[in-house]
């Protein structure tokens, strides 16, 4: 799949965000360029195209912009991955670590019953922490994880290797930069 070469263009990097040493990749500019923002959505949901996804599971906040969208691409529906205590009904938790601490995301209980196929999705795929959290809480629900799809991969962090056995896609590979 051709990667129209303006996306990574339209990725910032923001040093010493959220903390020293960190530089963090700011969707914001691709967000603001509705050709970028189309680009970016049709080629995240062509990852998920002929797989048979019922669902798109995608954490807060940023990869609730582009999942809801990705799963309105794909005829699909959205499941909300929210921060502990954001969900109204009961919930299940998984807890996970990022490059830079510890966190914990939550999904309604009764949303990914029956087996559902579901994509995975997330801007960013750094240490792969989120993410597995993510097929953690889809598998454990009984669903399936037939793909994780990101915008933007640091792969030098070794997330994707995190995630085996998902087949995993970003649109934009940073090395080791």
């Amino acid at each position: 799949m051709a990667v129209p070469a303006d996306l990574r263009a339209h990725i910032r990097d923001i040093p010493d965000f959220p903390r020293p040493g960190i530089v963090f990749k700011d969707i914001t500019p691709l967000l603001l360029d509705a050709t970028a923002l189309d680009a970016a959505v049709e080629q995240l949901a062509a990852y998920g195209a002929g797989l048979g996804v019922e669902l798109v599971v995608a954490p807060e906040a940023r990869g609730f912009i582009l999942g809801a969208a990705i799963a309105r691409q794909l005829g699909a529906g959205f499941v909300p991955a929210r921060k502990p205590g954001k969900l109204p009904h009961d919930t299940v938790s998984a807890e996970y670590v990022l490059e830079y601490g510890i966190d914990a995301l939550e999904v309604h209980a009764d949303a990914l019953a029956g087996g559902a196929r579901v994509l995975v999705h997330d801007d960013l795929l750094a240490t792969g922490g989120t993410a597995r959290a993510l097929c953690d809480l889809v598998t454990g629900l009984g669903a399936e994880v037939l793909r994780c799809v990101f915008l933007a991969e640091l792969a030098f962090l070794g997330g994707r290797e995190r995630l085996a056995p998902y087949d995993v896609s970003a649109l934009v590979e940073y090395g080791s930069e």
